[in-house]
């Protein structure tokens, strides 16, 4: 069995959701189980309109929603009923909230759900027109249960084998709603933007699939972002600890988080592009033989917050910097990049989500400095940390471009040099180095 995962952008309209099927097909040989995103934009607009129906409004929302997919299951000629049980739920949702004016991550968890639980339905109905045997899912149905973090939930561990067992007894190809699951007392939970990928991973995981395969908009995980560099190259292979750095830091090709499942079944996960299905894309491995290039790829992350804590009472002291990271574990906060000297401490954080009462607590034991809008530079490449020169002509060239480096930190798995820059260097920065590495 292999699991195959389609994002917004491969089912963005009905022809896409044309190719999909097809490609789906084309491998009814490996027994795919399919996993869908909500039709490209769908997410966003749930949220949008969640949010206005608090303050009473939303109608041109939801009727924008209801078009896209009329028009959608139009133009595949399906029948238009197939989603109006889930616009009605919608709707009596979106009443409530206008009613209550009020919104929290429970209620938009049951909102933003309708997106993937449309385009399930919607893909398995075309699957059906063309000949393959299929059925629409919601994770949950499957066995999908998560704990209660609406808005970034986990899977509990009775998910596996659950979803072991229910997916591996159907006799149809499932289309399953990624991003989702419920809790164990039935509330809706999603997984956090971007977690189809995270869901088909942990599913691929569950039934033990034979491999992974993530279909996108662009060939595989490129040497820089193709926005960015227009003649960024598609990489053959990556390691999973490369592709785990390239998504952490700023590739949006994967879900930070897809590659934790798969390393632990050692299942190989392919990204490959819905509009050229006949391309290689990229594989992503346990282990990759290191090749000529050694550097793999250059990603950046924009509107980052780098904070600086600086105490004379680090000097000599222990248990300073337990002091300093309790803070961050009190408001749940992951810390993405750091850098120690004796006296200071300076860390990158990637949202202001409880910034204030962050700095505030640190402020207790040292004095702070808070930058915004700056970016997290990242070059990866496994080997790199026993290549001679690597550090000194990353930063030369840097310097050659008139870009001023904040902050420097080598990862300890010696695969990654990452740097801070102004928000307004990071394109420069990006470009400049993939042209001294792929010249």
């Amino acid at each position: 069995m292999i699991i195959m995962k389609f994002g917004g952008s491969s089912i963005g309209n009905a022809d896409r959701i044309t190719n999909t099927a097809d490609i789906v097909k084309s491998n009814i040989d490996k027994k795919p189980v399919v996993i869908v995103s909500a039709v490209e934009g769908i997410t966003d607009k749930l949220i949008e309109l969640g949010n206005a129906s608090a303050e009473g409004k939303g109608n041109d929302s939801l009727d924008n929603i209801k078009k896209i997919h009329y028009e959608i299951l139009e133009k595949l000629e399906l029948d238009k009923s197939l989603v109006d049980k889930n616009i009605g739920e919608l709707s009596t949702i979106i009443n409530k909230i206008k009613n209550d004016k009020k919104i929290d991550n429970k209620i938009l968890d049951s909102v933003q759900s309708f997106g993937e639980r449309m385009s399930s339905k919607i893909v398995a109905a075309q699957l059906n027109k063309i000949g393959v045997k299929a059925l629409a899912f919601n994770a949950w149905d499957l066995g999908f249960i998560t704990d209660s973090d609406f808005g970034n939930a986990e899977p509990l561990k009775e998910t596996f084998a659950n979803l072991n067992k229910n997916i591996k007894k159907l006799s149809v190809v499932p289309v399953i709603t990624g991003f989702m699951g419920k809790t164990e007392d039935g509330e809706i939970t999603t997984l956090g933007r971007g977690g189809s990928d995270y869901s088909a991973a942990l599913i691929g995981s569950a039934i033990d699939a034979s491999e992974i395969q993530v279909w996108t908009d662009v060939d595989g995980i490129m040497s820089a972002d193709p926005k960015i560099v227009s003649n960024a190259k598609t990489i053959e292979r990556v390691s999973f600890e490369e592709a785990s750095e390239l998504s952490f830091f700023g590739a949006k090709v994967l879900h930070p988080k897809t590659i934790l499942p798969a390393v632990k079944k050692n299942i190989p996960v392919r990204v490959l592009n819905a509009f050229n299905p006949k391309g290689n894309g990229t594989s992503i491995l346990n282990k990759v033989e290191r090749g000529e290039q050694i550097i793999k790829s250059i990603t950046s992350k924009k509107n980052i917050i780098l904070i600086h804590v600086d105490s004379k009472r680090m000097l000599g002291a222990y248990g300073f910097l337990a002091r300093l990271f309790d803070v961050f574990y009190k408001y749940k906060k992951s810390v993405d990049v750091i850098s120690t000297s004796e006296v200071s401490v300076s860390m990158t954080l990637d949202n202001e989500k409880n910034l204030n009462d962050i700095v505030l607590d640190l402020k207790g034991i040292a004095d702070v400095g808070v930058l915004k809008n700056k970016a997290v530079i990242c070059i990866v490449g496994e080997g790199m940390r026993s290549i001679p020169r690597v550090l000194g002509k990353t930063f030369s060239t840097i310097g050659r471009n008139n870009i001023n480096v904040e902050m420097v930190s080598q990862g300890a798995s010696g695969i990654n040099i990452t740097f801070v820059v102004d928000g307004k260097d990071a394109e420069s920065a990006v470009k400049c180095l993939h042209e001294e590495y792929y010249k």
